[in-house]
């Protein structure tokens, strides 16, 4: 038998045919060329390889054939994946080296063109994607779809470059994602009606039910900051062609313990139907992306997984293209070496950079949600040392920074709560979308240290304890490591722990602050060039006039 060739005996789950038979599948040069119904010995499952619907693979902090290595032992065999976190630091060449990276490991990654660089006008990133860049992507066949519409005020008020590109996705016969929060009644018709197919925002069960009575799908989302999976998953059974299972951001540490696998097993213990569950993560982003990704159907690529039962669903084996990736834990990819790319341009800062004097007698704080996206926007009195306003641990409101790393500029100050740091800080360039420092600490001393660890690495994530400094360099535009996988999940972890050791009561202190620039997602929140009130879609002061 020649390479990839073998045959294979257990239950098959046929999701096209909805439908378990005891059989034999032959494989053939890394595809299906027979599948035999037949009593045979093996107890355990057979079914089509995992995919997650939508997700960002940066957020990993992984290039994509590390991402591939750690997700293969879950029974992942391909992503649909939005690469506007790279495209916001390197543009369309950030694109393209997330492609020919991923095509070096056997696994199946579908990105698509980002739709929305930079995310707004209000703030620095470190490229554009205008409608000619937008075109260059989509007539590639290695991208698949138009990504994330976040821009939804642009598709309801007819904004001339969105609707360029909503018809260039129409021309190139792709289809397009949609980031709709919120949005519902004649707003949602609006946004979905111009061509827009799916939504991963859905806070609420109503929400969801709009939209699918629309024609929406629906993307149920479990990751390592957002999580919907509770409030949705009835979905599963009630539209189950309309429905598909994503991670959106998911953290190393995250990775390593599971993936789509865990929301196929909540889902099953919940007592849905195994088909309409299994689907979810097969069959029906396999036709919506119109992804060359195998169903375990006679012609087919060889993708699938063998899991011991629908109880348990421990994943014992992972195929790609007929290639085991994956066995009893453990992967079978190797490690690829790739050389860093980035942009980086700013000089070392000194505290004196983040002080802000008082300018009256109440502030702006941003609220924070343990793992929401949102926030809340309170008012309050500020603590004044010296006419300046400092961080105050005691009642939990301390100083966040962001700082523009694409060119020197003075750095945006604002305060937050709900972090908990003690004492120190923690900074990140991963900071959603345009990737500029991040920083929240108990003193500006402390601050300062974080963002100069970042500034000096060219890109990571940091923590400050008095002496003490921690830093995982992340080299790949700012937001990625090349190094092996299970070891950026190791020390990203030992990053997570000594954030909580600073006081945060946070689930996932470096998560959550990664979300805090992310403009499109209100109420407040803070840029490179200033607090920003996310409900009225315009700057705002620190201090309450």
């Amino acid at each position: 038998m020649g390479h990839n060739s073998f045959e294979i005996q257990g239950n098959i789950v046929d999701v096209v045919a909805r439908r378990i038979f005891k059989g034999t599948v032959v494989v053939r040069d890394g595809k299906i060329s027979a599948i035999r119904e037949e009593q045979v010995k093996p107890d355990d499952l057979i079914l089509p390889g995992l995919i997650d619907a939508h997700i960002h693979i940066e957020s990993s902090m992984l290039i994509p054939s590390e991402f591939a290595r750690l997700a293969v032992v879950h029974g992942t065999v391909g992503t649909v994946s939005d690469p506007h976190e790279i495209a916001n630091v390197l543009g369309v060449s950030g694109v393209k080296f997330m492609i020919d990276n991923g095509k070096k490991v056997p696994f199946k990654f579908n990105f698509g063109a980002p739709s929305c660089v930079p995310a707004t006008i209000f703030e620095t990133a470190g490229a554009s994607l205008g409608v000619a860049e937008v075109d260059e992507l989509l007539q590639m066949p290695e991208i698949k779809y138009l990504s994330e519409m976040m821009n939804f005020p642009g598709v309801l008020f007819n904004d001339g470059e969105v609707i360029a590109k909503l018809d260039l996705a129409k021309k190139s016969g792709k289809p397009v994602d949609g980031h709709a929060p919120g949005v519902t009644g004649e707003n949602a018709q609006k946004y979905i009606n111009a061509g827009i197919s799916t939504d991963h925002e859905c806070f609420s069960m109503e929400e969801a039910l709009e939209k699918i009575k629309y024609g929406m799908h629906i993307l149920i989302r479990e990751g390592s900051a957002a999580k919907n999976f509770e409030t949705l998953y009835p979905l599963i059974d009630e539209y189950p062609d309309q429905v598909m299972l994503c991670s959106d951001d998911k953290h190393p540490n995250d990775l390593v313990s599971g993936h789509i696998n865990l929301a196929v097993k909540r889902a099953l213990e919940k007592g849905l139907d195994v088909m309409n569950v299994l689907r979810c993560c097969t069959y029906n982003p396999v036709k919506h992306y119109n992804l060359d990704i195998g169903l375990l159907q006679p012609g087919d690529a060889a993708d699938f997984i063998r899991v011991d039962n629908l109880h348990d669903f421990n994943v014992l084996a992972t195929y790609v293209n007929g290639q085991k990736v994956a066995e009893s834990g453990k992967t079978l990819i190797t490690s690829v070496l790739e050389t860093p790319r980035n942009k980086f341009e700013i000089a070392k800062i000194q505290s004196r950079e983040i002080g802000i004097e008082s300018h009256g007698e109440r502030i702006r704080v941003i609220g924070a949600f343990d793992g929401q996206l949102i926030t809340s926007n309170i008012i309050t009195e500020p603590l004044v040392e010296g006419n300046y306003v400092i961080s105050d641990p005691g009642r939990d409101i301390l100083k966040i920074v962001v700082k523009n790393r694409y060119n020197e500029a003075p750095a945006a100050i604002g305060f937050i709560s709900n972090v908990g740091l003690k004492n120190g800080a923690i900074a990140s360039c991963v900071a959603h979308d345009s990737h500029n420092i991040v920083a929240v600490g108990a003193d500006d001393a402390s601050i300062t240290t974080a963002i100069n660890q970042i500034i000096e690495a060219k890109g990571g994530i940091s923590l400050v304890d008095g002496e003490k400094t921690c830093l995982l360099p992340l080299p790949f535009a700012g937001i990625m490591s090349g190094i092996d996988g299970f070891e950026v999940a190791r020390l990203y972890d030992e990053m997570d722990k000594a954030a909580k050791q600073l006081g945060s009561s946070l689930s996932a202190p470096y998560m959550t602050l990664s979300f805090m620039a992310l403009l499109v997602i209100p109420d407040l929140k803070l840029s490179d060039r200033g607090l920003f009130d996310g409900t009225r879609f315009s700057f705002t002061g620190v201090f309450e006039k």
